[in-house]
C-alpha cells in the first residue's frame, strides 16, 4: 500500500518516467525541481514559457492575480484561480483546479486533481482525480522538526524532513482536514471533514474524524 504502483496510475502524469525510477513516492520529492527544469524545454509548441522556467499550456486559464513561481508546469485545460500562489517546483497536470488562495510548493499533481479553496499542498504528490476539500492542508514538517517516519503495518524511515502527504487515485479529503507529515492515503479512500490524519490509510477505506478507519462498503 506504500509504493508508487500501489497508489498511482502513471498514465495520467507527465512525471510517469520520472516516478518509475523510485519505489516509494516520497523518494521523488527531492528531485522535483530538477525534473521540471529538464522537462520544461521539451514540452513543445502547445506550451508557452510565460516567464523563465514557467511553462503554461495554451489551453490553461491562469487568472491575473495568480502567482506562478519557477520552475513550474501548468497542464492543458487547467484553471489557476484568483490569488493562487505557486511557490515553485510544481508540476500541475491536465484538467486540474488550483483555486482561490491555494498554495503549492514542491508538488506533483496528476491529471484532474482539484485543490479548489484555501488549500496548502507542500512536498506532496496527489494522484489522478484526487480532491482536497475547502481548507484542507498537507502539513509537511513535524513540530519537533525530526525526520518523517511513515507509520503503517510497518514503520518506514524516510530520511527526509519535509514530507506532506501522498494521496492515491480518487482520494477525497474532506473540508478542513489536516494531513500530518508522512500521511499516505490509498486509492479510492475518503477522509472525513475536520479529521487530523496520521500514518497510512489503506485503499478503499474511510478515515473518520475520531481517527477510526473502516472499510468502504
Amino acid at each position: 500500500m506504500y509504493t508508487i504502483n500501489d497508489l498511482y496510475d502513471l498514465d495520467h502524469t507527465l512525471a510517469a518516467e520520472y516516478l518509475r525510477g523510485f519505489t516509494y513516492p516520497w523518494e521523488a520529492l527531492a528531485g522535483i525541481k530538477d525534473f521540471i527544469l529538464e522537462l520544461g524545454p521539451t514540452l513543445g509548441p502547445d506550451y508557452e514559457e510565460r516567464a523563465e522556467h514557467v511553462w503554461v499550456h495554451k489551453t490553461a486559464k491562469v487568472f491575473e492575480s495568480a502567482y506562478l513561481g519557477a520552475p513550474c508546469i501548468i497542464g492543458p485545460e487547467t484553471e489557476v484561480r484568483h490569488c493562487a500562489f505557486i511557490r515553485g517546483s510544481a508540476l500541475v497536470g491536465a484538467n486540474c483546479v488550483v483555486g482561490n488562495s491555494v498554495e503549492l510548493k514542491n508538488v506533483i499533481l496528476f491529471d484532474h486533481v482539484q485543490t479548489p479553496h484555501y488549500n496548502y499542498v507542500g512536498d506532496s504528490i496527489l494522484g489522478y482525480y484526487s480532491h482536497m476539500g475547502a481548507g484542507s492542508i498537507t502539513s509537511n514538517v513535524k513540530s519537533d522538526k525530526q525526520l518523517v517516519v511513515v507509520h503503517g503495518d510497518e514503520d518506514i524511515e524516510t530520511g527526509i524532513k519535509k514530507f506532506g502527504a501522498m494521496l492515491g487515485n480518487y482520494v477525497e479529503v474532506g473540508c478542513n482536514a489536516v494531513c500530518n507529515p508522512g500521511t499516505v492515503i490509498g486509492q479510492h479512500s475518503i477522509v472525513y471533514p475536520t479529521s487530523c490524519v496520521r500514518g497510512v490509510v489503506p485503499a478503499e477505506s474511510i478515515y473518520k474524524n475520531n481517527g477510526e478507519i473502516i472499510a468502504k462498503k
